[in-house]
């Protein structure tokens, strides 16, 4: 704890992993100030931001737990908006979603029996978020965990184990297909529809924005578009802690990105066109699955992510659960 942070106490969970010393996530509660007043939390983040951008960038993410002035949308703006990061419009992504207010938007609302793989936010996609806040306003009934894993222990782990193809994907990177269709489908863990997607209802605004993305697109017969992306790196080198990182969506997209408009085992391929070894990828998902932690979300709880350092998924869940997030540059 910093020696003037009067309000914040790094608290120790059952759930979390240590590497190295760095317990993975940290963990903030009140110290003995009074946590019932939302406009004390703001200030604290305030006067404490340096610290706070330490930290994260130490731990790679920060759950902040037991602040029981956080409990509505607003509440969580006002938290996002104390941080002072620059937002990030949702341009190009998957997930549908919906804004609540101010920067706050639900987290990615497709059907509660479906996971939603492991991936670093919109990895797929030249400009991605640096930092992701989620928000519990309404904490599941049973399941629906954000598990989270580091990004550069995967990276090291699946190099030791497959060198030649971790070799191949940081020589050609990855292209990824996505079919859309006009309007969202809330059936799809990726049904966000064109439209949602560029934030237009005219196809030449769509295609101005697309090429922003350095995204190709070709329109179907049914008013959908396919969406072709790449080829993009599939590792990068995280310049801030001088390591490399697994920073693609390979896994989410190979394993889940499955609708009515899309086959997952053609939705990513090396960027040479080549297809991708399915073996390998399963075996992917199970590293990122024993590197993982799943905390069991709480009312109130939020928790900051450093999209460069960190992946995340979404478990399964029985209703109601209400994660609410928000995107920053």
């Amino acid at each position: 704890m910093p020696a003037n942070s009067r309000f914040f106490a790094e608290t120790k969970i059952p759930h979390q992993k240590n590497y190295g010393g760095v317990d993975f996530p940290a963990v903030l509660s009140p110290a003995a100030v009074d946590s019932h007043n939302p406009s004390v939390l703001t200030a604290a983040i305030k006067e404490q931001k340096p610290w706070l951008d330490s930290l994260l960038h130490r731990h790679g993410a920060i759950l902040f737990r037991g602040f029981d002035s956080l409990a509505t949308a607003s509440d969580f703006n006002d938290v996002v908006e104390a941080f002072g990061y620059e937002e990030l419009p949702y341009v190009g992504g998957a997930a549908p979603r919906t804004n609540v207010v101010g920067r706050v938007f639900t987290a990615n609302e497709s059907p509660p029996d479906q996971k939603i793989p492991f991936h670093h936010e919109m990895a797929q996609v030249p400009e991605y978020p640096s930092k992701l806040f989620f928000f519990c306003e309404v904490e599941p009934a049973s399941g629906g965990e954000t598990p989270i894993v580091l990004s550069h222990v995967v990276y090291e782990r699946m190099k030791e184990k497959y060198p030649h193809f971790v070799e191949k994907l940081e020589k050609h990177g990855l292209i990824y297909t996505r079919v859309l269709g006009e309007e969202d489908d809330p059936s799809s863990p990726i049904g966000r529809g064109w439209k949602s997607t560029f934030l237009t209802k005219d196809k030449s605004v769509a295609e101005e924005r697309a090429a922003k993305l350095n995204m190709k697109l070709e329109w179907t017969e049914d008013n959908g578009v396919k969406t072709i992306m790449g080829p993009i790196p599939a590792i990068k080198y995280d310049e801030t802690r001088q390591r490399k990182i697994w920073f693609n969506s390979m896994v989410a997209a190979y394993t889940g990105w499955k609708d009515a408009r899309n086959d997952p085992e053609k939705a990513v391929t090396f960027g040479d066109g080549n297809p991708l070894p399915g073996h390998i990828i399963y075996d992917c998902l199970k590293i990122l699955e024993e590197e993982s932690i799943a905390i069991p979300w709480q009312k109130g709880d939020v928790l900051l992510i450093d999209n460069l350092a960190v992946l995340h998924a979404r478990r399964p869940f029985a209703p109601p659960r209400r994660i609410l997030a928000s995107l920053c540059k």
